[in-house]
């Protein structure tokens, strides 16, 4: 979930319109209208003190679904082994070489 998305739902779930969310938290009502719809990305402190405003509080963590279901390695042999995993994937992509000179059409008059 992105932070646009994060606000949005802690002002809606409050009851707050932006402009009582943007007096709360003492910015301005366009501000927070840009950080709900995307035009502007608040930094992770912003984002923690307009949650705040609303009454809740903004909780970071990472899931297993946010590494593609596969969970955090637990070991350094478990890193290690992933590690070698990807080393040989990326060995196994094949190169593409180099043609030569960038060529460029010519317009004849």
């Amino acid at each position: 979930m992105n932070g646009a998305a994060v606000l949005t739902r802690a002002r809606k779930r409050a009851g707050l319109t932006q402009a009582e969310l943007a007096r709360r938290a003492g910015t301005s009502q366009p501000v927070i209208s840009a950080y709900e719809h995307g035009r502007r990305d608040p930094s992770i402190e912003t984002l923690r003190r307009l949650v705040r405003a609303t009454g809740a509080e903004l909780e970071l963590g990472v899931s297993a679904r946010d590494h593609g279901g596969v969970p955090p390695a637990s070991t350094d042999t478990q890193r290690a082994e992933r590690l070698v995993d990807v080393l040989l994937l990326a060995d196994a992509i094949p190169r593409r070489h180099a043609r030569g000179a960038v060529r460029f059409p010519r317009i004849s008059s």
